[in-house]
């Protein structure tokens, strides 16, 4: 008769059969032991690096790198490229295509290093989930593309402390080089979309007074070299500038100039297509440093002129009308008011703290650019000092900006046509004409520079006469 160890080692090999039978129907399992035991017995390391973060939002930063190193230093020798020409290149920039493998070499003989050389073999893979629909809600979520390197586990310290940084700080440098400054928009579905930003103005030919002009630039350029100072005392790297002043006089054109002297890109954000302050501060987000936030006429977008005033600053207002400063606890009182259905909807308060709240030390190196017809209209609040730091006027045309214009359209000076110019210039005196006014008459008939400038004494005189009747 079996003994009871006999049956229990009966027991024993059974059970053992019947998990593997149960692992064997679990196709998930077996792929699991399956990878344990390559990874286990393969010498080599591999690391994934997708092309989106896990909330889809925005390429990776990682990725990007990667994706410009191997296409300049590593595309040489792949069969299969992708090629895209940009508005302003003549020559097409060319990226490896998905599928494709590419090997390279680290230290030693290789690039960028001394000792033993590390071979690194990069994969380019897209995948399409299944199940997939045509339907796309957000970037990435239609197919997969991610880069995969794979190294012997001896380079292993080589790779990842040497060899990832140096690929993106080469992937950062041309990207860099072939960069295209971008003009972008947001859209219904709180995303931003763009298009190549060509806009040719410059401080060069911008016409205002050029005292004034000569401020903004040295204003750009300690903004833009004061990275630590700003670390230093403690507030985010970010300069506000209000353009005011009446239609026509070059508000937007300085905003072009700004973005072309700095070599930034311009968000150009529409508030009314923004429905809450949540969606502000998600657009917010998205937005890269070196880069102009721009709100054209904040005085039309939405009904922020007037929601923190209460009966008593009403009665505040002083004799001749002008509107008092808000302190900050009068601020703090209105915001508090604000924030029951803040979130539902667009307000000063998620304005103010766009501009200088908590969000704002988001990202860095970014200018606000507010614009206005009606400074008066707007809420002191919305921009006091710390808020909007420079508070530029935007006026009607100087004898300064004329000259400005005549030489930019007519390729003439006060030189060459003394005597018409000092009559421009007396007419101007007293006469009220914005420079795209100006600037329209000496387009007219610019081979003959003569006729304009009589043209636009006449339509400065019958302005004058208008105004005196």
């Amino acid at each position: 008769m079996p003994s009871k160890e006999f049956w229990a080692g009966i027991g024993s090999v059974l059970a053992f059969i019947l998990a593997l039978f149960s692992m064997a129907l679990n196709h998930e399992n077996i792929t699991l032991w399956m990878n344990k035991v390559k990874a286990f017995l393969s010498p080599y390391i591999q690391i994934t690096i997708p092309e989106y973060g896990a909330e889809h939002l925005e390429r990776s930063d990682f990725f990007v790198a990667i994706e410009a190193y191997l296409s300049l230093y590593c595309a040489a020798d792949v069969r299969k490229l992708k090629a895209e020409l940009g508005s302003h290149r003549k020559i097409p920039l060319f990226y490896v295509d998905d599928g494709q493998q590419i090997i390279d070499t680290f230290g030693g003989g290789g690039r960028g290093g001394r000792g033993r050389t590390a071979t690194v073999w990069w994969h380019a893979y897209k995948e399409t989930p299944k199940g997939s629909v045509s339907v796309v809600c957000q970037p990435g979520e239609e197919e997969r593309r991610f880069y995969r390197v794979s190294f012997h586990r001896r380079f292993r310290k080589t790779v990842l402390d040497e060899y990832l940084p140096h690929v993106i700080e080469r992937g950062r440098d041309v990207i860099a080089k072939n960069r295209q400054r971008r003009l972008f928009t947001n859209n219904p579905n709180n995303g931003w979309s763009h298009v190549a930003f060509q806009h040719p103005a410059t401080f060069d030919t911008l016409a205002m007074d050029p005292t004034l002009k000569r401020a903004i630039l040295e204003d750009l350029d300690a903004f833009r070299k004061r990275k630590e100072y700003y670390a230093r005392v403690g507030k985010p790297w970010k300069r506000g500038y209000l353009l005011f002043g009446p239609p026509g006089t070059g508000k937007s054109t300085m905003i072009s100039a700004m973005a072309n002297y700095m070599d930034y890109d311009v968000y150009d954000l529409e508030l009314t297509a923004v429905k809450s302050n949540n969606d502000l501060r998600r657009l917010f987000t998205k937005t890269a440093g070196k880069s102009i936030i721009v709100i054209e006429d904040i005085d039309c977008s939405v009904d922020l002129t007037g929601k923190r005033r209460g009966k008593k600053q009403q009665q505040a207002r002083s004799s001749d009308g002008a509107e008092p400063e808000l302190s900050p606890t009068m601020e703090e009182a209105a915001g508090a008011a604000e924030s029951a259905d803040g979130s539902q909807q667009l307000t000063l308060s998620g304005v103010l703290n766009f501009i200088d709240g908590l969000w704002s030390a988001c990202g860095g190196e970014r200018i606000i650019v507010f614009t206005t017809n009606h400074k008066d209209k707007l809420d002191p609040a919305l921009i006091r000092r710390g808020r909007m730091d420079m508070h530029i006027e935007m006026s009607y045309c100087t004898y300064e900006a004329f000259k400005v214009l005549a030489n930019n359209y007519l390729e003439i000076d006060d030189h060459q046509l003394f005597e018409r110019f000092g009559k421009v210039q007396q007419l101007l005196e007293v006469t009220k004409m914005s420079p795209a006014d100006v600037a329209e008459h000496l387009m007219r008939t610019p081979d003959d520079a003569s006729a304009c400038l009589e043209g636009l004494m006449l339509a400065l005189k019958e302005k004058a006469d208008a105004a005196n009747r």
